[in-house]
């Protein structure tokens, strides 16, 4: 069993920053890809971010430039590095990684107010 255990989310004021933290523990094999997705109320989870083992990084046009995500394979650990939120950012966050099989955390809430 592998669990994605996320922190870092929380209230913060538009224009504001936050980063967010998941931990990946278990029975982990080679972790390929890690990421970040969100899902809005009455929307559809899209996704935010993702990184590859070999730090190649892919993101959504609406946060390219302001959101930063990064990782620690020693500590089988992403970051996503949150700048200039906006309220359209508020989401509840969940984190994804890919090993043989796709692993979803439970998500952290984001509310971004304006």
């Amino acid at each position: 069993q592998v669990q994605l255990a996320e922190s870092g989310g929380g209230l913060v004021q538009a224009g504001g920053s936050l980063r967010l933290s998941c931990a990946a523990s278990g029975s982990i094999a080679n972790i390929n890809t890690m990421g970040w997705f969100r899902q809005a109320p009455g929307k559809q989870r899209e996704l935010v971010a993702t990184i590859t083992s070999g730090n190649s990084t892919n993101y959504a046009n609406s946060v390219k430039g302001r959101f930063t995500i990064s990782r620690d394979n020693a500590k089988n650990t992403v970051y996503l590095q949150m700048s200039r939120l906006k309220p359209e950012d508020t989401a509840v966050y969940i984190c994804r990684a890919v090993m043989s099989y796709v692993y979803w955390g439970q998500g952290t809430q984001v509310t971004v107010s304006s």
